[in-house]
């Protein structure tokens, strides 16, 4: 790579993490503007253009960061369950130390998915898709290794993602104690969806051989 295309990538990064540096629990995305993303990156307003068309074109490259965040935090959650085989507590647990470095990109989910721009809210659903797509997955590889079917993986995928979402979304600005209460409501609310969703599974079963 060239000494230019390697400063290139610096300054569009560098306006990256500006824009994640400015956003808080009391400040969300669309109330930035391109001047002071641009100041805090250190370049001048016009040269943004050098790296995107708009502000919201940055914003789609922050939300396709958090989709690869998202991915990673699956992959490192499956190689620690394999080790301690606690599904459910290691998952939460990841999932806490992801909200600890990715607070930012966190809120930029919560908020877009349902804020006024339709393309931030298309590619952060396709992002979620994709993470709960991954979930059913696992959920059902581990289903078939414990021998524990379950009643509808994907709807079981989608409601702990819910879950989980609306349970980091408190932990964004919580104190440490209050952190561990939510991780054990979380992992006691996850168990009872699981536990539910065998149970439906072991009763529709029933109904087939009945039939």
């Amino acid at each position: 790579m060239s000494a230019r295309a390697e400063q290139k990538l610096k300054t569009r990064r560098a306006l990256m993490d500006a824009a994640l540096g400015q956003l808080s629990a009391d400040r969300g995305f669309s109330s930035l503007s391109l001047r002071e993303v641009a100041r805090a990156a250190g370049i001048a307003p016009t040269s943004f253009y050098r790296h995107f068309t708009e502000l919201d074109e940055l914003g789609l490259a922050l939300v396709d960061e958090s989709g690869l965040a998202l991915r990673q935090l699956m992959r490192q959650a499956r190689k620690r369950i394999a080790r301690n085989g606690s599904a459910i507590s290691t998952s939460v647990e990841t999932f806490m130390e992801y909200l600890g470095n990715n607070a930012n990109l966190f809120r930029l989910l919560l908020r877009e998915r349902t804020g006024v721009s339709k393309p931030f809210r298309t590619a952060i659903q396709a992002e979620i898709d994709h993470f709960v797509t991954e979930l059913a997955d696992d959920l059902c590889r581990i289903a078939d290794e414990q021998n524990k079917p379950l009643y509808d993986p994907r709807l079981v995928a989608e409601a702990m993602v819910t879950l989980v979402f609306n349970h980091g979304a408190e932990a964004l600005d919580a104190t440490a104690k209050e952190k561990e209460v939510l991780k054990t409501k979380l992992k006691t609310e996850l168990r009872m969806i699981l536990v539910g969703s065998q149970t439906l599974a072991k009763i529709s079963k029933k109904r087939a051989e009945q039939a």
